[in-house]
């Protein structure tokens, strides 16, 4: 079992920096991808970031040369640095954890999610 515990949100205004961490517990495999998820009020949780199992990133958009994610294997964590903070960054954020498995030919996939941390950014 896989346990995700984020931490590091809170009250910022526009233009600050944050930076989100989460605590990754359990057996972590080599092939498990990393990411972070947003959710606004009255919005679908969106991607924010992910780190692939090869060290290959992706980023929204709306974040891209804003924030950064990266991973730390020896304290088995995954930060997002997050800076030129906007309001409409505003949401909870989510970290996830992808395990993937091929059976048969076929690919599956398990996410595994943290409880989510706020992260307001005021104008």
């Amino acid at each position: 079992q896989v346990q995700l515990v984020e931490s590091g949100g809170g009250l910022v205004q526009a233009g600050g920096s944050l930076r989100l961490s989460c605590a990754i517990s359990g057996i972590i495999l080599a092939s498990d991808d990393m990411g972070w998820y947003r959710q606004a009020p009255g919005k679908q949780r969106e991607l924010v970031a992910t780190l692939t199992s090869d060290s290959s990133t992706n980023y929204a958009d709306s974040v891209k040369g804003r924030f950064t994610i990266s991973r730390d294997n020896a304290k088995n964590t995954v930060y997002l640095q997050m800076s030129i903070l906007k309001p409409e960054d505003t949401a909870v954020y989510y970290c996830n954890v992808r395990r993937h498995a091929v059976l048969l030919g076929n690919h599956y996939y398990h996410d595994y999610w943290g409880q989510g941390t706020q992260v307001t950014v005021s104008s």
